[in-house]
C-alpha cells in the first residue's frame, strides 16, 4: 500500500503529504505499477456498456450537499466506443478521445433552507455518427487516433485521403465533439439552433431508435425555486468545430466552425479549452492553419457586441504544427506555448493518416517549446517570444501577474504560468481503450515498462516570466528567412528573464486541474486535479495542492472508487481561496453504480453525495452554472 493511500475503504480524514513526501511518494507509484496493482481496481463500466437517461430522474441524496451549491452541473466526454451490427462486424474506437461523445447535467435544487433535491439527465451527441458508421462500417472525417485499417491499400487510402479534402465543413455537423462545455458563448448566435431542421429529418427517417424516449414531465421546482440553467450551451474540441445543445434537453441543435466568428479564422486546429475573462466575459481562443509555415491567429471574442478581433497573427520560418489542448490567459496577455508535440509534413500529415495521433513526429527533446506573449489591450501583437525545454502539456492551470522590486527597477511586469507537464508524449498512449480496459495484454506492455511508466507522471510547473514593458518594436525577420505573411513578419524580443520556479511530481500533481474559479488570472494558491497512484488504469484519486507549502491533502476514496474532474463552487461571500465545494462524478466499479461527491474544499472530506443508480460514462470536463 503506498503511503498517499489509506485503508482502502474511505470515509476518513483527507491524508495529508508534505513536500519532503514527494519523492517517497512518487516512486511508491512507479512501484505499484511495477507490482500490477492497477489490474485489481475495477473501472471497465465507465467506458463500456453505457446508456442515455434523457430525464431528468431524481437522484437520492445522502449527506449534507449545501444549498448555496445549487445550479446546474454540465459535464461532456465519451460515451459508448463500440457499434455493433456493422457491415464489418463490431466497430471499436481505439482511443478514449474519440468515443462517441456524450452529455451530462445534474441540477441541484434547492429545498427548503438547509436541503438539495438532485436531478440527472444525459444525451449521446453523435447518434447520427453512430448511425453512419452502423451502416457503412466506418467514421468519416479524421479522428483523433482512430487507427486505420492494416489491411487497407495504398488507393484506398489515397482515395479516403482525397474524401477528406472534399467533405464540405457543414457536412461534418455529425461529427462527436466531446472535450469542454462552454455556456453562453458569444459571437454564434447566427449559427444558433441550425441543426433542429437536420436533426429532425433524421429522427423522421430513422424509426426504431433505441434511444430511450425524452421525458419532460418532472418538475424540478420545489420551495418556489427552480434549476436556472443557460441561454446557450456549446461544447468545442481540438478543432475548430462546435456544436450546441439545448440547455434543457441536451439535444444538439446547433453546429458552427470558427469560420463563424471571423473569416481568417480558416484554419482546420484549435484547441477545445477557450479562455474567457473572468471580468468581462471575453472569450479568447487561438487558430491554427497548415501551409509551407504553420500561422496561428490569435482572436478574440468580445461579450458584449459578439464582435470577434484577431489579435495577432505568428508565422516563423522555424515555427512548427502541433498538437495543442490549451494556453494561457492573464490580465493584460494571452500566452501561447507550442510545445514539442509537432505535426509532420507541415500538417498535412493529419491528411494521410486521417487522425492526430500517428501524425505527430516522434519526441525529440531538441524540439524546443516556443512561446508568445500577446498583448490584449493595446494592439501590441506578440511582446515577448522565447523558448523552454522540450515538453509536452494538455492543461494549463492558471497565468497571473505581479510586480515585485526587480520589476519596478527594470521596468518589467512578472508573468507566472502554471501548467501540468510531461516528459515526453506517453501519456496519450495509456489513453488507448485497450490500456485502459486491460484487453490483450496492452496495459501490461505499458504500465510494465517503468521508463514509460515515467513518461506519462505528471509534473506541476510553474513559470516565471519577466516581460518588459513597453518592449521595443519587434524586429525584422532576416532577409535570407522565407518570406512570410506580413502580420507574421517581425519577432518579438526575449523576455528579461525566464525560471521554472517549480516541478511538482505524481502524485502530488495530476490532471483535470481545477482552481476556484474566482481566481481565474489572479495569483492562485490551490490546485485541485485527479491523480495516478498506480492503483488503477484510469485516475484513482483526488488531490488539493497548496502551491505555497506544497502540502497535499488526498481524498481518501474507498478502493476501486474513480473520480472524474473536480468542479469548484466557491461559497457565496467567501473570503478564503479554499472555501467552497468541490463536484466530482465517481464511479463505484464493485457495484457499477455511480454518484455525484460533495467534497469540502478545504478539508477534502466528504459532506454529502448524489447516489444515481447507475453508470456514468468518465468524462473529460464540465462546468456549474449557479443560481
Amino acid at each position: 500500500m503506498t503511503s498517499t493511500l489509506g485503508n482502502g475503504l474511505g470515509g476518513g480524514d483527507a491524508i495529508v503529504r508534505t513536500q519532503a513526501d514527494e519523492t517517497a511518494d512518487y516512486q511508491d507509484t512507479l512501484n505499484n505499477f511495477a507490482a500490477g496493482d492497477y489490474t485489481e481496481w475495477p473501472n471497465e463500466a465507465g467506458f463500456d456498456g453505457l446508456t442515455e437517461e434523457r430525464g431528468p430522474v431524481q437522484v437520492h441524496v445522502s449527506g449534507q450537499v449545501p444549498v448555496w451549491a445549487a445550479g446546474s452541473l454540465y459535464r461532456t466526454g465519451p460515451g459508448v466506443y463500440k457499434v455493433e451490427d456493422t457491415p464489418v462486424g463490431i466497430y471499436r474506437t481505439n482511443h478514449w478521445f474519440d468515443g462517441f461523445a456524450h452529455t451530462h447535467r445534474f441540477d441541484i435544487v434547492p429545498d427548503g433552507e438547509d436541503k438539495v433535491k438532485m436531478y440527472y439527465s444525459s444525451r449521446r451527441q453523435a447518434d447520427e455518427m453512430i448511425q453512419h458508421v452502423k451502416t457503412y462500417g466506418d467514421r468519416p472525417f479524421f479522428s483523433f487516433a482512430q487507427r486505420r485499417d492494416p489491411c487497407l491499400g495504398l488507393f484506398a487510402k489515397i482515395m479516403s485521403t482525397w474524401r477528406g479534402f472534399r467533405t464540405k465543413t457543414e457536412d461534418k455537423w455529425i461529427e462527436t465533439i466531446s472535450v469542454a462545455v462552454h455556456p453562453n458563448f458569444p459571437g454564434l448566435e447566427s449559427a444558433s439552433g441550425n441543426l433542429k431542421d437536420r436533426v429532425a429529418s433524421i429522427k423522421s427517417s430513422s424509426a426504431g431508435s433505441e434511444s430511450a424516449p425524452e421525458n419532460t414531465s418532472v418538475d424540478m421546482a420545489s420551495g418556489g425555486h427552480q434549476a436556472k440553467l443557460p441561454k446557450s450551451v456549446w461544447i468545442t474540441t481540438d478543432n475548430t468545430m462546435m456544436k450546441q445543445c439545448d440547455p434543457r434537453t441536451l439535444e444538439p441543435i446547433g453546429f458552427a466552425t470558427q469560420k463563424a466568428l471571423h473569416p481568417e479564422l480558416k484554419g482546420p486546429i484549435s484547441c477545445a479549452h477557450a479562455e474567457r475573462d473572468p471580468v468581462t466575459g471575453d472569450v479568447f481562443n487561438f487558430n491554427e492553419d497548415f501551409g509551407k509555415d504553420a500561422t496561428y491567429r490569435i482572436f478574440r471574442v468580445s461579450a458584449a457586441t459578439g464582435k470577434t478581433d484577431i489579435l495577432a497573427t505568428i508565422a516563423r520560418p522555424d515555427l512548427k504544427a502541433a498538437y495543442i489542448h490549451s494556453f494561457y490567459l492573464s490580465p493584460s496577455f494571452v500566452i501561447l506555448c507550442v510545445p514539442s508535440s509537432h505535426i509532420a509534413a507541415r500538417g498535412l500529415m493529419i491528411m494521410w493518416q486521417r487522425n492526430v495521433k500517428d501524425s505527430i513526429e516522434p519526441f525529440d527533446e531538441s524540439k524546443k517549446c516556443k512561446w508568445f506573449v500577446v498583448d490584449r489591450h493595446h494592439g501590441k501583437g506578440v511582446v515577448a517570444e522565447f523558448e523552454t525545454d522540450a515538453a509536452f502539456f494538455f492543461h494549463t492551470i492558471n497565468a497571473f501577474e505581479e510586480r515585485d522590486e526587480t520589476d519596478v527597477e527594470k521596468n518589467t511586469t512578472s508573468l507566472f504560468c502554471d501548467v501540468v507537464e510531461y516528459t515526453n508524449l506517453d501519456i496519450i498512449d495509456t489513453l488507448y481503450y485497450d490500456v485502459l480496459l486491460k484487453q490483450d495484454e496492452a496495459h501490461t506492455k505499458f504500465w510494465g515498462d517503468k521508463e514509460r511508466v515515467k513518461g506519462a507522471m505528471t509534473h506541476h510547473a510553474r513559470w516565471h516570466i519577466r516581460i518588459q514593458n513597453d518592449s521595443p518594436e519587434p524586429a525584422e525577420v532576416p532577409e535570407t528567412a522565407p518570406a512570410l505573411p506580413p502580420a507574421g513578419s517581425l519577432v518579438a524580443p526575449p523576455p528579461i528573464a525566464v525560471e521554472k520556479l517549480f516541478d511538482i511530481p505524481a502524485p502530488h500533481s495530476g490532471e483535470l486541474p481545477t482552481i476556484n474559479p474566482l481566481y481565474k488570472t489572479k495569483r492562485h494558491r490551490y490546485v485541485y486535479s485527479v491523480v495516478y497512484r498506480g492503483k488503477s488504469t484510469a485516475m484513482d484519486g483526488i488531490a488539493k495542492t497548496d502551491t505555497d507549502t506544497r502540502e497535499v491533502l488526498f481524498w481518501d476514496n474507498p478502493s476501486g472508487h474513480t473520480p472524474g474532474e473536480a468542479i469548484f463552487v466557491p461559497r457565496p461571500g467567501a473570503t478564503a481561496e479554499d472555501d467552497g465545494v468541490l463536484l466530482s462524478v465517481v464511479l463505484d466499479g464493485y457495484c457499477d453504480n455511480s454518484y455525484l461527491l460533495c467534497l469540502d474544499a478545504k478539508t477534502m472530506k466528504e459532506l454529502g453525495r448524489g447516489e444515481i443508480g447507475f453508470t456514468v460514462a468518465f468524462g473529460f470536463h464540465g462546468v456549474h452554472v449557479g443560481q
